[in-house]
């Protein structure tokens, strides 16, 4: 059994503040053309998406650069109440290769306003533990693992290569299950790209 763990993707999809819209245009009429085409414009940070290093860094790894295995792990499940909190952290039994998982349950905010001001933001020292654990992946359900200028953590995360997804959903669906994650991006030579980020259920 899978569950969807990415936001649906459309014209309505909110934006992080200062990020560009989605626009999608038809390319080709079926009444007019014999098949339907669409034109898409949208930002390699929207909706459920995945981080590469040169997101934050000069001279940072595109998404293309890693091997497929990096987008698919072992799934761990941390919950995250009004802030995150790094005894649950090292008490969730992380490994290497790991993709970790923080459920806020503001996922279902997801078209308010106050989703993308008013969010919980990962400590440097979580940051630090699971760079230590050597995890793959990291994911949250929020438009950022940052809340502050500057992006420390993006950038600490992403300078040891451990990628980052925002904007899922339907984590409380994962508690108490065992599951792996996948979350593929298109195959792009640029800075990050939208995922279709599942857990199989094992």
């Amino acid at each position: 059994m899978f569950v969807d763990l990415s936001v649906l993707l459309n014209e309505e999809t909110p934006v992080y503040p200062g990020d560009p819209q989605t626009h999608i245009t038809p390319a080709g009429l079926l009444h007019k053309d014999g098949y339907k085409d669409h034109y898409v414009c949208i930002g390699t940070h929207v909706g459920t998406h995945m981080d590469a290093p040169s997101h934050m860094l000069e001279n940072g790894k595109n998404l293309n650069d890693f091997p497929l295995e990096r987008f698919s792990g072992r799934g761990v499940l941390i919950e995250v109440n009004e802030s995150f909190n790094i005894e649950e952290v090292k008490s969730a039994a992380v490994q290497k290769g790991d993709v970790v998982l923080f459920n806020t349950e503001l996922s279902a905010r997801y078209q308010e306003d106050v989703y993308f001001t008013d969010y919980p933001a990962m400590s440097e020292e979580i940051a630090q533990f699971l760079i230590e654990k050597e995890v793959g992946i990291v994911g949250v359900d929020t438009c950022s693992v940052d809340n502050i200028d500057g992006f420390p953590i993006h950038k600490l995360l992403l300078q040891n290569e451990v990628l980052i997804i925002e904007n899922l959903t339907n984590l409380k669906i994962l508690r108490g299950k065992n599951f792996r994650v996948h979350a593929f991006p298109v195959k792009l030579a640029i800075d990050g790209a939208p995922v279709r980020a599942v857990a199989e259920l094992i």
